[in-house]
C-alpha cells in the first residue's frame, strides 16, 4: 500500500505559497503505484488531481481530492533518425534539469532554460520563452487517460498545441495523467537567437552551454526567484487580436509592442507594456502586487490568499481594459476551492 497523506497542507507546494489543503496527497514512482492509489481514490469516493512543481496554479483553501504528484523521472533514448533523436522523459523530472541535460541528447530545448515546473506540466501549457515553444519539439505525450481508465499517448497533432494551450487544458481537462513526454531534438545545434537580448550571440561560434547561460541570466535580470518573491512567473497571456485593433492601437500608441501571431489576421501584444502603461508596475494591492521589474509577474509576501491574487488581478484587467479595450487572460490555472 502506498502512503496516503490526509489533509495535506500544499502551502509550500506552490510558488505563489497560497495557503490550502488537500484530502489526500501522495506521489507514485511506478505506472503500478499510479494505479494502486487510483483504485484507493474509487474506494474513497475521492477525484483526482496532479500537481506538479506548483508553479502555474492558483491553489484554493481546499483540494477535495486525492493529489498526485509523479516521481517518475527517467530519460529514455528511444532512437531516431541522422537530422532528429526522440528522448522520452518521464513528467516528475524537473524542467529546467532536464534542459541542462537535453545538449547531451539533442537540441532546441535551450531557450527553455530555468523555467520553473517539471516536465510533465510543459505540454499541458505548451510553455514558451524567447522564441521557443516546446510543443514544437514534443513528438508524443504518454500517460493514463482517466475517463478510459486505459494509457494512451497522443501525438503532437493531438496535442493541438497553441499559444500556452493545448488539448490537455480543453477536452482532456482533469482526464490525462501524463506520465512521461517524448521530445524530438535536433542533432544538430542551431541556435533561435531572434529574441532581442539573445541577437548579442554570435549564432556561428555560440554553444549550447553558452545559450543556456545567458537566457538564465536573462531570466535571473528580470525574474524573481520563487524560493524569495513567491510567484507564479508570467501571470497573463499576452493577448492576441485583430490586425484591425491593433491598428487603431498604433494610432493612438505609436510605441506599442506588436508580434507575429499564428492567425495572419491577428497580432500579438505584450501584456507587460499594457500592464506598464496602466500603471501597474511595482503597484501592490495589499499582499500582492506586480513585479517592479517585470510588470508581467505578479507576486505576493507570502501571506495571500486566492482572494487577494483574484482582487489584484481583476484591478489590472479593468484598468488594462479601460485605457486600451484589450482583455487580459490569466495563466495559472485555479486548483481547488476558495
Amino acid at each position: 500500500m502506498i502512503p496516503v497523506a490526509q489533509n495535506h497542507d500544499l502551502t509550500s507546494a506552490n510558488t505563489l505559497r497560497l495557503a490550502g489543503r488537500a484530502a489526500a496527497f501522495a506521489e507514485f514512482s511506478t505506472v503500478s503505484d499510479l494505479l494502486s492509489l487510483l483504485d484507493q481514490a474509487g474506494a474513497a469516493r475521492l477525484p483526482v488531481m496532479m500537481l506538479g512543481g506548483g508553479s502555474n496554479v492558483l491553489l484554493g483553501s481546499s483540494v477535495p481530492a486525492l493529489v498526485l504528484r509523479s516521481a517518475m523521472t527517467a530519460v529514455t533514448v528511444l532512437g531516431g533518425a541522422a537530422e532528429h533523436v526522440r528522448i522520452q522523459v518521464e513528467a516528475g523530472k524537473n524542467w529546467h534539469e532536464w534542459v541542462l541535460e537535453s545538449p547531451a541528447y539533442g537540441h532546441g530545448l535551450e531557450n527553455l532554460a530555468l523555467i520553473p515546473g517539471t516536465v510533465g506540466a510543459a505540454p499541458i501549457q505548451n510553455i514558451g520563452a524567447y522564441g521557443v515553444e516546446v510543443g514544437n519539439l514534443v513528438d508524443e505525450v504518454r500517460g493514463f487517460q482517466l475517463s478510459t481508465g486505459q494509457l494512451r499517448t497522443i501525438s503532437a497533432q493531438e496535442c493541438r498545441f497553441g499559444y500556452r494551450d493545448s488539448v490537455f487544458k480543453r477536452e482532456l481537462a482533469n482526464d490525462f495523467i501524463v506520465l512521461s513526454v517524448v521530445f524530438r531534438l535536433q542533432r544538430r545545434f542551431e541556435p533561435d537567437l531572434s529574441y532581442g537580448p539573445l541577437a548579442t550571440l554570435d549564432a556561428a561560434s555560440v554553444t549550447p552551454q553558452q545559450l543556456i547561460e545567458r537566457v538564465c541570466d536573462i531570466r535571473r535580470e528580470r525574474l524573481p526567484d520563487p524560493a524569495i518573491t513567491p510567484n507564479a512567473g508570467s501571470y497573463f497571456k499576452n493577448p492576441v487580436i485583430d490586425r484591425v485593433q491593433v491598428e487603431r492601437l498604433q494610432q493612438q500608441y505609436p510605441g506599442i509592442p506588436v508580434y507575429p501571431a499564428a492567425r495572419a489576421d491577428q497580432l500579438k501584444l505584450a501584456a507587460a507594456w499594457l500592464i506598464d502603461q496602466a500603471g501597474w508596475k511595482g503597484r501592490w494591492l495589499g499582499t500582492v502586487g506586480m513585479h517592479d521589474r517585470q510588470a508581467l509577474v505578479l507576486v505576493t509576501n507570502g501571506a495571500a490568499t486566492l482572494a487577494d491574487v483574484r482582487a489584484l488581478q481583476n484591478a489590472v484587467a479593468d484598468d488594462v481594459w479601460q485605457r486600451f479595450g484589450v482583455r487580459l487572460e490569466p495563466e495559472p490555472l485555479q486548483f481547488g476551492e476558495v
